[in-house]
């Protein structure tokens, strides 16, 4: 069924410029053609990430940056945690009706090369993801291109629902890439680097997954106790004199597993020199800095790291079932009308946000 749109008008906060204050924008609300389904956006996560692209660039350490200019053609609406009801669809979508609540999967790939073949479209080198190369969730509509990226999310609540598909889907990859680590809360603990919100949604997962409560890292003492809440056994902060030497003391040796999802410099090294023999670090934030690495060390103790970046479709449809089971406790949510969007940018930036910051139109 395709509904006529042309009498809608579609309010949205584009990035014109890089690193200026996102300007309201009223446009013509686009029809859907094809496979393509038109969703009216309910909540949308304000993600670290969006604060990069806002920037226009990522760190890179040692005064390199990785350029956004090329990638991001502006105008560009960013949002890419979405959630909303179905309002039109196109003659050529199948398995979703207007009025049908969805979150998104935002890491479309271009469909053709062998990352997208093999499922892994956020890996593909033609991206065509939302949020970042089409126009993403901070409006009140959004364009997506098939009803295989639409996810029913159950009984959660939209607000946490749209959360799912970052925070938590990246959350998830990272963790799916430790399942040939044995790992327990007494002999083989797994550490976890920041309390944000990726972090928080790696804390209240590991159990799930697992069986354990993670330690976390985490230089903020206000966001301790989230942590501690969503499941953490303890909560270090690596600034503290001799943080590092006393867990490997008290872990016998090191950490069997550590998931940055802060990926700082500073946050990386801390990982990375608590992990046992034969340890498994996984990198996932995007914080940016850089570290050096002693190729002998890494040998000698047969360590491992892992990249890892947001997750597939599968991932994210077993996650949607995860989560739509029960269990998992809330992330902490702050919501705040679309037109704040600006402002929870800089909070982001300046480190005010506990949890995530929901935009709703």
């Amino acid at each position: 069924m395709t509904l006529t749109t042309s009498t809608y008008t579609t309010v949205s906060y584009p990035i014109t410029e890089f690193g200026k204050p996102l300007q309201r924008v009223l446009r013509e609300t686009p029809a859907p053609t094809g496979s393509e389904v038109l969703l009216k956006v309910g909540s949308c996560g304000v993600c670290h990430s969006d604060v990069h692209m806002h920037d226009g660039y990522f760190d890179l350490g040692g005064g390199n940056k990785l350029d956004m200019s090329k990638a991001m053609v502006l105008p560009r609406v960013m949002g890419h945690e979405i959630a909303g009801t179905v309002v039109a669809v196109g003659p050529d979508a199948v398995g979703v009706a207007v009025g049908d609540a969805r979150v998104v999967y935002p890491w479309i790939g271009c469909g053709a090369c062998g990352q997208c073949r093999a499922g892994r479209d956020q890996l593909c080198n033609k991206p065509a993801a939302i949020g970042a190369h089409r126009d993403g969730g901070f409006a009140d509509h959004v364009m997506v291109p098939h009803s295989k990226y639409l996810l029913g999310y159950g009984a959660l609540s939209q607000e946490q629902a749209c959360t799912y598909a970052c925070a938590g889907l990246t959350a998830y990859s990272a963790l799916n890439k430790l399942a040939h680590v044995t790992l327990s809360d007494a002999t083989e603990p797994l550490l976890i680097v920041g309390a944000g919100g990726v972090g928080l949604s790696g804390i209240r997962l590991a159990k799930q997954l697992y069986g354990v409560s993670p330690i976390v890292v985490e230089i903020d003492a206000s966001k301790a106790q989230l942590a501690l809440d969503a499941g953490a056994s303890q909560v270090i902060d690596p600034t503290a004199d001799g943080a590092a030497r006393a867990l490997v003391k008290a872990t016998a040796g090191g950490v069997a597993a550590a998931i940055d999802f802060v990926g700082a410099g500073t946050s990386f090294a801390f990982a990375y020199g608590v992990l046992r023999k034969g340890g498994t670090l996984v990198s996932v934030g995007l914080m940016g800095g850089s570290t050096s690495i002693v190729p002998a060390m890494t040998s000698m103790k047969a360590l491992s790291v892992i990249g890892s970046y947001t997750g597939s479709l599968q991932e994210m449809t077993e996650l949607m079932q995860l989560a739509g089971a029960g269990g998992l406790p809330d992330l902490p949510l702050t919501t705040q009308p679309l037109d704040y969007v600006t402002q929870a940018l800089d909070d982001l930036r300046s480190g005010k946000i506990r949890g995530r910051t929901i935009l709703k139109p």
